[in-house]
This record gives C-alpha cells, structure tokens and sequence, in this order.
C-alpha cells in the first residue's frame, strides 16, 4: 500500500509539473466588432480545440510549447488561420477578427420573395454568385459567365452566328426569366443576341432561382429566374479596370468610375469587346465563332434626399456588330448569293428606375423601359425587327405580427414588329404585335418558431388569350441555423414569339409552318430542397441537393424532324415531363482551398399523341448527366492564388434530319479552364488557358459548301440542305488568355 502510495504521489507531483509546463491561449472571436458565439477554434497538429461561448470568449489549455496554426471557422464567415509560437507556461491572449464571406450562406436576397431577406430566412431557394465567383473563369459576359453554374446551361443554337439561350434544369431558354435589377427588360427579342451583351462588370451578384417564379413575375419565369443584380456606386472603388485578351484574338475591356456626393452618388462603366480575326479549325470553310465588335455603356444614378427616401435611375446603352459565315464572306456581300454570311447589327437602350413613395416605407416604384432594334440578313434572309418594353410596378409590402405581406399592380406593354409572318396578317398585310398584359400579385409569409409558410396568387389578363391564374405554395421548416428544408409548388405560363426565341426559323433554308392557332403553355411544379452545413475545425461543408417535377400541357413543340425543308409548330397533343435531381457541395478550408462541385441528373421528354398512337420523345439539349467544378487555392505570402474551373456534360439529343450521318446524341464531353492569378497592391496580373482538354465537336454544319442549296438535287438522294442547329459546344479549341486589373478604392 505505502508503494502505491509513493507511487500515485510522484504521477501526480509529474502531472502538475507538466501541466505547469503547457501553455494556454485563450481570447475572443468577434467580427465588425461584434462577438460570434459558437465559432470553431482548433490548433493544427494538435487536439486542442474548443468552441466560443455565447460572448464569443474561448480557451485552448495544455498545449506544449511549439509553433501552431490557429484556425477559426464560423458559418457564414470566412476562415482564419494565423501562425503562433507559444512557449512553456506563456498565456496567450488573442482576438480574432472573422470576415463575413459575401459569397455564402446568408447574404440579403431579394428574388424569391420580391424583397429583402438573408438567404437563410428565405422561404424560396435562391442560389447566389458574387464577382469573386466569376473572377475564377474571365468571361467577357454574362451569358458565357453562368457556364459553371450547376443546372444552368447557356446553350448555343446556332453555329454560325452563335445565338444563345439560358436553360435551367433542361427546360429550353424561353422559360428562363432574366431580370435586371427585378425588372423584365431581357425577354424575346433581346434574349437572342441580348444575353452577350450584358458586361460581367456591372453585375453586383446574380440570385438564381431554379422552378417556378410566375406567381410574382409572370409568364417567362415557368423554368426559373436570374436576376442581376446591378452594382451601386456607394459600394463601388473609385476606379476599376480590367483588361484581358486571348490568343485567338478576343479582346475585352471593363472600365468604371465611381463619383460619390453627399447629395447623389453615380457609376459609370463602359465595356467593348472585339473579335476580329477569322479561325476554322473545323476546314469547313466557315467562321468558327462570328466576329463582334460591341460596345456597351452602364450609368447609374442614387439621388439621396433629405427624406431618407432614394431614388435609383440607372441606363445602358449597347451596339454590336456581328457576322459568321464562309471566309470570303464580307461586308459587300450581306444579302447577297455570293457568299453566305449571317450579319446582325444590334442597337438597344435600357432604363430602370426605382423610388420608395415619401411618406411611406411600404410603398416602392418599379418602372423601366428597354428599345432594341435588330437589323440582319441569314444569307439572302432579310429579318428586321423592333421591340419596345414598357414596365411599371407598384409594390406594397407591411410586416403585421407574424404575417410578411406583399403585394403588387404589374403592367407590361411590348410593341414587337419584324418582316416576317410573325407579324403579318390574313392578307399579307404587315402589323405590330401589341401585348398589354396588367396583372396583380399578393403574396402571405407566415413565420413560426421554425416554420414558415409562403401562399401566393397571381393574376394576369392578356389582351389576346386572356385571363391567366398562377398560385404558388411554399413551405420552410429549420430545425437548426445549420439545416433548412424547402418545399415549393406553383404554376406557371408561357405566352410565346415563335420569331423571338426560335433562331432556327430564320437560319438555314427551313421554311416556318404554323399549323393551328397557338395556346399559351401551362405547367405545374414541384421542387424540394434540403441543405445542411457542417462546420469542423478545418472549415465548414455546405451540402445541399434538391428534386424538381414540371409537368406541361399546351407545351409547344417545333417539329424538325417531319420533313428537312420545315419547322412546323403545333401545341403538344399530350404532355410533357422535366424532372431530376440536383447535388451541391461547397467545401471551405481553413488552408485557403476552396471546393466548389455540383452534379445533375435529369430527364426531360414530352409524350405525343398522333393517329391514336402515343411516342416518347426526349427534349432537345438536355443532358441526363451534367456536373460543375470550381477549385480554388491561395498562397497568402506570395499572393498568388490559384483556379481551376470546368463542366462536364453526358450525351444530349440533338435534331437530326431523315437518314442523317451525324449522331443523334453528343459525346461525354469535358470543358475544363485553369488560372494562375498574381496581386500587386492595387494591380491584378492573371492568365491561364481555357478548354485545356481541347475538345472539339466533331460535326456541325449540314453541307457547308451548299448553304444556298444551289445544287441541292445533284448527288444528294436524301436531300440534305443546308441547317446550322445541330450543335451542342462551342467550336474552339484550347486557347490561352492573359489579363490585369486595377482598383483604386
């Protein structure tokens, strides 16, 4: 007993010597000042660890003496991480200061619900992206910008002109609502060369919404929204530029200047793109990519008035001039025989405004206005068209105890007129198309302890189809900060310009077949969404995945396979079906890596019934595989950071003509990009290389050296004519880029 004795006295009298001979370091973590309560804080290669209580103070004991990296992570902020030395029986006192990351997790958003709320509280699921996002893969626009987004696909549809589309969740473009600033000035007509000339340098963040959104922003808004959101001057450094060019000739330039006021505040930004030099990497004799020369103008205005009420006036002006076509082709020959050539000049004016009524909190002026004229020839096809939008909008929004209330008196007027039997009567008289479309929104967010539940209805009347009723249901339920589930059902319609969205009828030698008067396109929706973050001691995993349904009736179909020489549209005798499942993980470490991945998987088709006889036919471009990878790392006392960003699509159908040799369906196929990113103080050097696999679609044109189908019956026995759709990516190979930036705040 007396060993024991002895011997428990010198384990003990050795334990208090080693404990005296730790150290401890203990302080706050806070942020803005600010403490955080429940941060994480762990010390590398070591077990230490601890989390901040409710005034945000922590406290490592029994560390042995030894240099550390002590990390700190917190849901929704950036993660620290700081090199330390800390010798035997020292007590360290630290504070740390956590930055909020913009780029995640409870940001203010406004789409989902038309109006301002953390993206967390947000009944709706509203995806977010900041610059820093699409810094990562320098675009010289927005349509080229949202590639890396997953469920989002910015598709070509032509091969010679390069017009383009948003889908989202397989549903084609003209279901996709685009929004600047909440307001729908980037519909029909502008969508089809419009969406390349909207400068990433503008955009403050972009909320994308994925399924129905027509209960508050009408028809368009069937497949989902993305609303850019436009910078504001007061946010904004006094100068910025950024200047990049690649070495197949592409050149873009962002400049912006910031003039800050006591009584108004205003930001100026200009942005020209140039491409002129001619590449056919294919040899079949045509441009690869059309040539652009565009230029685009952004200013925007914030008067500060006495009243504490702002007014917000911005306007962007935007001229290009593109052309693709067979090499000789210049400008001399637009709309002749000689040579084919697809040349579009473009000319469009924006204005938005937005002004909280005085006297009130609850009562905002929406209003803008948009002219876009379109002046081109498709070979010897003249198509000359003039859209005009008016939108106005006023919104009522009053928090009564646990009810959030919204509502809203829209009106939207489009003047459309082109050249074509789009706009042409029985008799062949030619006559704009007039749409007036008033409407009224009202919107109930009933808030619980962890629930909260959405109900919306809308109610628009058209001047030509009418009456069109579109509720919305939506249900929130968060057991924890760290965990949301979302459940939305809603309606939608679509109201179609088959010479606005459908590029086809104007390319190629198809001729249009209208066979019955069209009606607007009805659909139904269901999406749910879980997400769930995970914080450790090395940073934080944001999961979440959701599952989307739509079903459409009245759904109107381009036929393109009945006969080569025709597009023939028709409402779908039947219905049709989108439906999947979408995976996100974002993965933040405290080692400055950054992952961000995404994987869809979807089924798009539409069942038709003729003769008695009812087919399965899958949707165009609509990959049942796709997947997004962003990776991002920096080496802080070097400032050099590093990116790696791409997208992977699983075969696609395409439209195929009778006996055709080409695939009905597109490869697996990867498009990958890489960035080294150098910072000087004030000044940005970047560069890298983008298609670093170098694919190269291995089809496109349908006979390329016949495009006026000239000598269309000679050694031709299945009649092939010319047809510029079959195209699923773009017809580039590798290609390098190099740029500089500058900010001066």
């Amino acid at each position: 007993m007396k060993k024991q004795l002895i011997a428990f006295s010198l384990a003990l009298l050795a334990g208090i010597h080693y404990g005296h001979s730790q150290a401890v370091i203990k302080g706050s973590i806070q942020s803005q000042g600010k403490p955080l309560a429940y941060a994480s804080i762990a010390l590398s290669s070591s077990s230490a660890g601890a989390t901040s209580d409710s005034t945000g103070h922590f406290q490592l004991i029994g560390i042995p003496a030894g240099t550390y990296s002590v990390m700190a992570t917190s849901v929704g902020y950036l993660p620290f991480k700081k090199s330390v030395t800390v010798r035997d029986h020292q007590i360290m006192n630290m504070t740390i200061e956590l930055k909020e990351d913009v780029s995640q997790l409870d940001e203010v958003v406004i789409t989902g619900t038309m109006r301002e709320v953390s993206k967390l509280s947000s009944p709706i699921s509203v995806e977010v992206y900041s610059p820093a996002f699409f810094k990562k893969n320098p675009t010289p626009n927005v349509f080229e910008a949202l590639s890396t987004i997953n469920g989002v696909q910015p598709q070509l549809n032509c091969n010679v002109c390069n017009t383009g589309d948003i889908h989202i969740n397989g549903l084609e473009g003209p279901y996709t609502m685009i929004l600047i600033d909440g307001m729908p000035i980037v519909s029909s007509l502008s969508t089809v060369y419009g969406l390349s000339g909207i400068p990433n340098s503008m955009v403050k963040r972009m909320e994308v919404v994925k399924g129905p959104a027509s209960t508050l922003y009408g028809s368009e808004a069937v497949g989902g929204v993305i609303n850019i959101i436009t910078k504001e001057a007061a946010s904004s450094p006094r100068w910025k530029a950024d200047v990049f060019g690649t070495t197949l000739g592409e050149y873009n330039m962002d400049i912006s200047t910031a003039i800050k006021t006591d009584k108004a505040n205003s930001l100026l930004g200009i942005n020209y793109f140039l491409f002129q030099q001619k590449h056919d990497i294919n040899h079949d004799n045509f441009t690869d990519v059309p040539l652009q020369n565009r230029i685009s103008v952004f200013n925007k205005w914030t008067i500060n008035r006495a009243s504490g009420k702002n007014l917000s006036l911005a306007a962007r002006y935007v001229s290009e001039n593109r052309w693709g076509g067979e090499l000789q082709w210049t400008k001399e020959y637009r709309g002749s025989d000689t040579y084919y050539g697809e040349s579009i000049y473009t000319n469009r004016a924006e204005f938005i405004s937005n002004y909280q009524l005085p006297g009130s909190e609850n009562f905002n002026v929406d209003a803008s206005y948009n002219y876009h004229k379109q002046d081109s020839y498709y070979g010897i096809v003249k198509y000359d068209a003039e859209q005009q939008t008016a939108f106005a909008q006023l919104r009522w929004n009053k928090r009564i105890g646990q009810h959030e209330l919204l509502a809203g008196l829209p009106v939207r007027f489009i003047n459309y007129d082109d050249n074509t039997p789009g706009t042409a009567t029985a008799d062949g008289v030619n006559r704009a198309s007039k749409t007036f479309l008033p409407g009224i929104f009202v919107q109930d967010e009933i808030e619980f302890s962890k629930v909260t539940l959405l109900a919306g209805a809308r109610y628009d009347h058209h001047n030509i189809h009418g009456s069109i009723f579109t509720p919305r249901l939506s249900l929130k339920y968060s057991p924890s900060k760290t965990e949301t589930l979302r459940l939305t059902s809603g309606s939608g319609y679509r109201v179609v310009n088959l010479f606005t969205e459908e590029h086809a009828a104007l390319t190629g030698a198809r001729r249009v077949i209208v066979k019955n008067s069209l009606q607007p396109e009805q659909s139904w929706n269901v999406n749910a969404s879980y997400s769930k973050v995970i914080t450790h001691s090395s940073g934080f995993i944001n999961l979440d995945g959701s599952l989307f349904y739509t079903y459409f009736t009245n759904k109107i179909i381009g036929d393109y396979a009945t006969d080569p020489n025709l597009i023939i549209y028709d409402n779908l005798q039947g219905h049709a079906i989108s439906r999947g499942v979408t995976l996100n993980a974002d993965f933040s470490f405290a080692n400055s890596l950054k992952v961000i991945s995404g994987i869809t998987l979807m089924d798009v088709y539409r069942k038709e019934t003729i003769n008695g006889e009812t087919n399965t036919i899958p949707q165009f471009y609509a990959p049942q595989f796709s997947g997004t990878l962003t990776m991002s790392y920096s080496i802080d006392p070097a400032q050099l950071s590093f990116d790696i960003t791409g997208k992977v699509n699983g075969p696609m159908h395409l439209p195929v003509v009778p006996n055709d040799y080409r695939p009905e369906q597109s490869p697996w196929f990867a498009l990958m990009n890489v960035q080294i990113t150098k910072t000087l103080g004030p000044w940005e050097i970047y560069g890298g290389a983008k298609n670093v696999l170098n694919f190269i679609p291995k089809y496109a044109l349908l006979r390329p050296f016949d495009p006026f189908d000239k000598t269309i019956h000679e050694n031709n026995p299945y009649g092939y004519t010319f047809d510029t759709s079959y195209n699923y990516a773009p017809i580039q190979g590798i290609k390098g880029f190099l740029g500089v930036r500058y900010t001066l705040e």
